[in-house]
Order: C-alpha cells, then sequence, then structure tokens
C-alpha cells in the first residue's frame, strides 16, 4: 500500500512539473523581436543614398564657359600679331547630395594670325576644332613627361571628379595649379585649376532634369567675323579685329533619345587691334558669355519681339524639351534676310524666337552623336 500511494505521489509531483513547464513556457516566450532602431536607419540610408564616393542618378545639369584672350599678342619687330582666346567648357550632371554623375571638359584654344600688314592670315573658312577634338593632333604627348595627350589627361580628372562633391573637387590638393596626388603622378601633368573653377561654374548653374541616361557636349568654333585692318579711297581706316564665335550645347538625353535637358550659351569674343598691331582690347577684362551677358547683350532693343538672345535662347531649349534629335533637325526655318538665313517657322515659336538657329540645332545634334 505504501508502495502504491509513493508512487502515486511520485506521478503527481511530475504531472505538476510539466504543467508548470508548459505555462512558464507559454507565458514568457518573447513576441517576434523589432529590428532595432539603428538597423533600420542602416537599411534605409542604403537605399535613398549612393555610398560615399559613389553617385546616384542624375537630378540637375549645368554647363559652363570660362573664355580669356590673356595669351594674346602684339605685333613686335621680329613676329606679328597673334590674337588668342581660350574657353574652357564644362558640363555636367549631378545628384540629389551634389556629387558629379558625369561630366565633360574641353578647351576651344583658338588663334588667329595676322600678317605684317595686319590682315587676318588665317584661314577664316577653316573647322576649328577644340582639344578634344584635336586629339593626338593636338601634340601634347610629344612634350609630356608622361607620354599622355590632353584628351587623356583631362578623361583621368573627369573620371577623378566622378562621385565628388564640388567641395571635395575644390579640395584637391595642387601645387601651384597641378595635381599633388599620388594616384594622378603618373596621369596628370598638366594645370587643372581652370578645369575645377568651370566645373564648380557649371554646378552653380545647374538646372533640374529627370531620366538622364546620357550627357553629350557639342562646340562650333568660328574665326569668320575677324576683320582685317584697312583704309578705304576717303582715307577712313578700319581696324583689324581677331572674332572667335564659340557656340557650345551641353544636353542630358533620356534611354529613347529624347531631350530631358539642354543649355546652349555662345562665347563671342572680339580682341581688338590698333593699325600697329598693338591689343587695344582689356586682356585682363572678365569675358561674359551671351547668356551671362543677360539684357546687357542688347538685342532686347532692336528686336523685332523685344527679347534678348537668352530669352530667345530658352524658348528654343523649352521647344527641344522632350523631342528627338530627328525631330530637333527637322524643325522649319525661314529666311528673313541675308544675317538671319534659318529663323525657327513654327507657330510655337514665331513670337519668341527670331535669331537665327542652325549652329545652335548643328551643336545640339553634335551633342547627341557625343553622348556618353
Amino acid at each position: 500500500m505504501k508502495k502504491t500511494l509513493s508512487l502515486l505521489a511520485l506521478l503527481l509531483v511530475m504531472t505538476l512539473l510539466v504543467t508548470a513547464c508548459g505555462t512558464t513556457g507559454a507565458t514568457e516566450e518573447p513576441a517576434p523581436a523589432e529590428a532595432p532602431a539603428e538597423v533600420e536607419e542602416t537599411v534605409e540610408e542604403e537605399v535613398t543614398e549612393a555610398p560615399a564616393g559613389e553617385a546616384g542618378e542624375a537630378v540637375s545639369m549645368g554647363l559652363a564657359l570660362l573664355t580669356s584672350m590673356g595669351k594674346s599678342t602684339d605685333a613686335e619687330a621680329d613676329k606679328t600679331a597673334r590674337a588668342q582666346v581660350d574657353t574652357v567648357i564644362a558640363a555636367a550632371t549631378f545628384d540629389s547630395e551634389g556629387r558629379v554623375v558625369d561630366v565633360i571638359i574641353d578647351n576651344a584654344q583658338t588663334r588667329v594670325n595676322f600678317d605684317e600688314e595686319m590682315k587676318v592670315a588665317s584661314d577664316k573658312t577653316a573647322l576649328v576644332k577644340t582639344k578634344v577634338e584635336l586629339g593626338a593632333d593636338y601634340g601634347m604627348g610629344n612634350v609630356s613627361s608622361i607620354g599622355k595627350e590632353w584628351f587623356e589627361q583631362i578623361a583621368e580628372v573627369e573620371a577623378w571628379m566622378v562621385g565628388k562633391t564640388i567641395d571635395e573637387i575644390k579640395a584637391l590638393p595642387m601645387n601651384d595649379g597641378y595635381p599633388d596626388l599620388p594616384e594622378m603622378a603618373s596621369t596628370v601633368t598638366m594645370s587643372v585649376s581652370t578645369y575645377l573653377e568651370a566645373v564648380e561654374k557649371a554646378y552653380a548653374n545647374a538646372v533640374p532634369v529627370s531620366n538622364v541616361a546620357s550627357l553629350g557636349l557639342g562646340t562650333e568654333v568660328s574665326i569668320a567675323r575677324s576683320r582685317d585692318f584697312s583704309v578705304d579711297a576717303d582715307g577712313k581706316e578700319t581696324l583689324p579685329m581677331a572674332q572667335v564665335d564659340s557656340v557650345i550645347s551641353a544636353v542630358a538625353f533620356d534611354a529613347a533619345g529624347a531631350v530631358v535637358g539642354v543649355q546652349i550659351d555662345n562665347a563671342q569674343t572680339r580682341v581688338n587691334y590698333d593699325a600697329e598691331g598693338k591689343v587695344t582690347s582689356d586682356k585682363a577684362a572678365p569675358i561674359l558669355s551671351k547668356a551671362e551677358l543677360g539684357d546687357s547683350y542688347g538685342m532686347g532693343a532692336v528686336s523685332a519681339i523685344g527679347k534678348n538672345w537668352h530669352e530667345q535662347i530658352a524658348e528654343l531649349e523649352a521647344w527641344m524639351i522632350g523631342k528627338t534629335i530627328d525631330e530637333i533637325k527637322a524643325l522649319p526655318v525661314k529666311v528673313v534676310d541675308d544675317s538671319h538665313q534659318n529663323v525657327p517657322d513654327v507657330p510655337e515659336l514665331t513670337s519668341s524666337v527670331t535669331i537665327t538657329v542652325e549652329s545652335y540645332l548643328a551643336t545640339v545634334a553634335e551633342a547627341y552623336a557625343n553622348a556618353r
């Protein structure tokens, strides 16, 4: 009997223990854990922000021109006069954090030579190429200590800029304008300070864009309006002048090739000389493009529609948005006079654009051909 009671007691104790354990497990099992706040923040940052040094999606694009005539020279006993106009160009796209997504830099270094009588000796009808367009013909590779041409070195500078903010680009260590970084020692041996300044200016000029798949740059440079020294039958002198017209277009395209952003500008630079071949223009003065001159350019006062150049080019740019290159090149134009051979002839532009547009259409088409 005692043995039976002991066995029953043991069974009762075991039952109570099992019940207690089951109850404890049911009431103390933790609820599904939530991710710590810092983990959630880390995931969100990875989704919405590009890692340091990597650019995200382009949300703006800008164009900048920096023009100088400082290297123009006077006629001297042993050499003739030569005007030189340097226009540094930067086109760039930027992400929401201000990082460079893509950047294209070029330099239109244009020279106009005069003879002993101060007549233009350069071929005024010749195609003027930028340093990028000249490629190996520019000739830097032959004199460079690293054997690299200008276009090769500027490509290295562009690649270094991608993923960096303007502040990071401006912080590039330099020695008298030359990069002072170990990773550039074998790739860039030219002064880059002006190129950094141009990209900073492009950022300041940036406008919103979306759905950018590629960026292109188009240029057209002419010296056709340069002028000889001459004296007419009445003895009236026409003084010599070098004129360099540099039309530049920066264009962003979507994946289908339609324009999603465009900025067009024109650096019209005149280097004036006297009859003896001395430069009379202020070589140190800032040179502003037509867009930068704004109302000061003075077209509004003589325009039939009262609009200045920067206002008219803005209308043309707006018309281009959403169109393909074929549609842009197909713009109907009309002849107004000898100086206006290609004026838009579509209802939406007749009251807003009376300038001739062939150079602007051509450079936008070139930007498409060069887009990357």
